[in-house]
């Protein structure tokens, strides 16, 4: 994990470009003999990752084979061998690397209907299980629109997701929160959760679940049959239609109703699945701090929806796409590191356009000038 605390991005220089960002990262390494400037030798792991490399071995080759004119763009005379690529990247401060990508990742993104809205979930690198049995454990921050990570956290070895989704707020430029909505699975509908969202100038929509006993079985006990329907939308694809319908209401007064910190609006989302003639039927309950003009039922469906966006835009793809869970990278940093490196380059792609990731890294697998220039111009 890393060494040190995550570097917030208020106290990094606003990212123009790839290389400016990655030029905020500290060298680990004593600068007497440095033959490769850091932020190069970071430039060139991205590039190769949007190339499709996925390991140390594959980095390298790929560089082996840029010539002179390449190299320059990166900021390097020669190309770093693999040796030379594992050894510094398993002592990076990996937070300190996560941080610059975010500035360069919130420069980026847009918002949605006057809103940025963000969904926050945690993976593990299963590959990079130690001896031991553990394993790091990664909080990301996706925006829904584009499909970018805006940020990674490390959760700490004893500790679990629900502090470090704090801290990966915490390290964000509150500039950037402010005004944004934050979307969470129900492991994160916590008061002290609510408290930071909403302190950064943000709201918040959690699910409710078990965890929240008390919250759960107050909202399963309102009269929803009274409550009109807010919004329904029906989809198609895969053999299945999914139609999902919304009851949303202000949060009760009622004596007696479980308090939760900034709460303005409860709501029921049924999603109902039709399938080879099957109908399946599941009943989720929200709380949000955003009220009725700003989260709208339709709206308030939509960022729920949105929100699932992470394990296939992300989580899916690094599973998938890249094959991180069978990647064996976990000396010190490293699996970190390259985890930070595969979001980066997926960000870069959603970025330039491209929906299917794995075209995408086949082209630029075609030659090394078009991953170069998706990197440093995006």
């Amino acid at each position: 994990m890393p060494s040190s605390p995550t570097v917030g991005a208020s106290r990094i220089e606003r990212a123009g470009d790839l290389m400016t960002a990655l030029n905020h990262v500290p060298d680990p390494r004593d600068p007497r003999g440095v033959r490769y400037p850091l932020a190069g030798m970071l430039a060139v792991a991205v590039c190769a990752v949007l190339a499709g490399a996925r390991s140390f071995a594959a980095i390298g080759d790929w560089a082996l084979d840029l010539d002179a004119g390449h190299l320059d763009r990166l900021d390097l005379e020669r190309a770093p061998v693999e040796s030379t690529l594992r050894k510094l990247f398993a002592r990076i401060d990996a937070a300190a690397l996560d941080a610059a990508l975010a500035v360069f990742a919130w420069c980026r993104v847009r918002h949605i209907a006057g809103r940025r809205v963000v969904a926050i979930d945690g993976k593990t690198v299963r590959g990079a299980r130690s001896k031991a049995g553990s394993a790091p454990h990664l909080i990301a921050a996706l925006d829904h629109a584009t499909g970018v990570v805006l940020g990674q956290h490390a959760v700490e070895a004893k500790s679990n997701e629900i502090p470090a989704v704090r801290d990966l707020l915490a390290g964000f430029d509150p500039a950037d929160l402010a005004g944004c909505v934050i979307t969470a699975d129900a492991m994160h509908t916590q008061d002290d959760t609510a408290k930071a969202i909403i302190a950064a100038g943000a709201d918040y929509v959690f699910t409710v679940k078990a965890n929240r006993p008390t919250l759960l079985a107050a909202l399963k006990a309102l009269p929803w049959n009274k409550v009109p329907v807010g919004s329904t939308s029906t989809q198609h694809g895969h053999g299945r239609r999914a139609t999902r319908t919304i009851k949303v209401i202000e949060t009760p007064t009622l004596p007696g109703w479980p308090e939760f910190t900034g709460a303005a609006q409860v709501a029921q989302l049924r999603r109902t699945v039709t399938k080879n003639g099957k109908k399946t039927v599941e009943v989720v309950y929200l709380i949000t701090s955003a009220d009725h003009h700003d989260a709208p039922p339709a709206t308030l469906a939509a960022w729920v929806q949105g929100h699932w966006s992470i394990e296939n835009a992300l989580h899916w793809v690094r599973d998938v796409t890249y094959d991180e869970d069978r990647s064996h990278v976990r000396t010190g940093h490293a699996a970190h590191v390259m985890a930070s490196l595969r979001n980066t380059a997926i960000s870069i792609l959603r970025l330039t356009g491209w929906d299917n990731i794995a075209t995408a890294l086949r082209h630029h697998a075609r030659n090394p000038e078009r991953a170069i220039t998706c990197a440093l111009t995006s």
